[in-house]
Order: structure tokens, then C-alpha cells, then sequence
């Protein structure tokens, strides 16, 4: 068995009466990537914000790299994880031009203060080419597309060089044109050897690219399914997960739903 980058066993959340998050049990292990699926309100956001410390567990233990919540430094240890959100783009000064942004990843900071070292500056203009946004590396955050903004992040994300990088609805108001472009970006991204393992964050299997391997499939706190991904998508499973009447049709590049009725 592969080592664990990432292992969730048991994670209840709770906040009164009402229970957030039940039973969850996960692991991601090194080369694999996975797509966390299900309808909003199914408990997506609350697992991200319990693996990078913001929604503290009622129950059940969560280990990174072998490092268990509670047992370590958590502060230190979700920098390993990259996380590309749009709630990150509020926070981006408009005047920042792209090239402090993704160096501002490398110091953990929004709004970066540090001096950047030339090696900093040179890393990240690397990135943004790798990513194919070099020509953006002078353009001020204000003056960027939706979809170049998330390329810039994700670039910000991996200038700290993570083990685990989450992509939380990286798609949302992009056009067409521009998502099938992000999602091939983000499907080379899944190719690269010695990458981190990403986490795509979605409810949409239109977005799910060959290049993620497993699924996670959640509703109301719970998870419906979990493995590798021909054994998760299927029709059965998805109509569980969505409470919805519905056919999977497509092949292992193009995925899409045909919802028949509610139930």
C-alpha cells in the first residue's frame, strides 16, 4: 500500500443539535486524485474546513504526512496543503500584480509584505509559465479575467510546494470557453509526475477529467461511496448521492448527467 498523504477515520462535526458531518472515513494516498462530489449542502466545504483547521472535529482523528490533528503543530502542517478558493480573491489587493501574488504563497501571507528574494521573483515567474500564464506575471489582480485570476492561485498554491492541493469549486463563473480551458490545465496538472495529489472540489461531473483517479461521494453529511472512480460513477450511486432520478452517460473523458425525475 502506498503511503497516506492524507487519512480521515471517523470525522463526525457538530455544532448543536445539528450534525455537520457524520462517520467520514478517507484516505488519499501518494500518485492518487481525487474528486469530492455531491449536491450543495452535502458537507463539502465543512470536510475542507476541518483538513485545514478551521472546523475543529466532535469526533475522529485527521492525519497529514502521518501527523495527526491535535497531536501536532496544525498551524505548520496545513502548509503543506495548497488551496485554491475564490474566497481567497477578496483578500488579493487590486493592485497586486500577479507575479506578488503567487510570491505571497510562498510566505503564507494575502497582501504581501515580505520582500520577495530574487529567487522568489524567479520561481514564481515559473510557475506562471508552467501553468501557461507568463504573460500575466506584470498585471495587476484588478485587471485579470476570472479564469486568469485562478490560475494565478494555483500557482500561488504550489510555489510552497504542497503534498495536497484542493481546488474548491475552481470553476464557478467561468464561461465555457474558459472552463474547458482551466479543466485541461487542471488535468495536466494531475499528470505531472511528483506532483501533490490534487483534490478537486465540485458537483458537477462534467468537470471530473481522466486525470482524477478516485471519488468521494457525499450527501447530507455522509459519504454515499468512496474508491476509485469507475466503481464510484455509476448511475446507482449517483442518484443516491443526489436524490435524484438520473443516467450517467459519456465515456472517461466526457462525463454528464441526464436527470429523468426528483424523487
Amino acid at each position: 500500500m502506498k503511503a497516506a498523504v492524507l487519512e480521515v477515520s471517523g470525522l463526525r462535526v457538530s455544532r448543536g443539535s445539528t450534525e455537520i458531518l457524520r462517520g467520514v472515513d478517507w484516505r488519499v494516498s501518494a500518485g492518487e486524485h481525487w474528486v469530492i462530489l455531491g449536491p450543495n449542502g452535502c458537507g463539502k466545504t465543512s470536510l475542507l474546513k476541518s483538513l485545514i483547521g478551521y472546523l475543529a472535529p466532535t469526533d475522529g482523528g485527521i492525519a497529514l504526512l502521518g501527523r495527526r490533528y491535535g497531536a501536532a503543530d496544525w498551524r505548520e502542517l496545513r502548509l503543506r496543503i495548497g488551496v485554491v478558493t475564490s474566497a481567497l480573491q477578496a483578500g488579493i489587493p487590486p493592485a497586486e500584480t500577479a507575479l506578488d501574488t503567487v510570491v505571497s504563497g510562498r510566505y503564507a501571507q494575502i497582501d504581501l509584505w515580505a520582500r520577495p528574494t530574487r529567487a522568489d521573483k524567479a520561481g514564481a515567474t515559473r510557475l506562471l509559465r508552467t501553468i501557461g500564464a507568463g504573460h500575466l506575471a506584470g498585471r495587476e489582480w484588478a485587471f485579470l479575467s476570472q479564469g486568469e485570476r485562478q490560475r494565478v492561485l494555483i500557482a500561488r498554491a504550489l510555489i510552497a510546494r504542497p503534498r495536497l492541493l484542493i481546488l474548491d469549486e475552481p470553476c464557478a463563473g467561468l464561461d465555457p470557453v474558459a472552463r474547458a480551458d482551466f479543466l485541461g490545465l487542471v488535468d495536466r496538472l494531475a499528470r505531472r509526475r511528483r506532483g501533490p495529489s490534487l483534490v478537486l472540489v465540485t458537483h458537477h461531473v462534467e468537470e471530473i477529467t481522466p486525470g482524477f483517479s478516485h471519488v468521494l461521494l457525499m450527501r447530507a453529511g455522509l459519504v454515499v461511496a468512496s474508491g476509485p472512480r469507475g466503481r464510484v460513477l455509476t448511475s446507482a450511486n449517483l442518484a443516491a448521492g443526489f436524490g435524484a432520478r438520473l443516467r450517467l452517460e459519456g465515456s472517461r473523458k466526457t462525463l454528464r448527467l441526464v436527470i429523468l425525475s426528483s424523487t
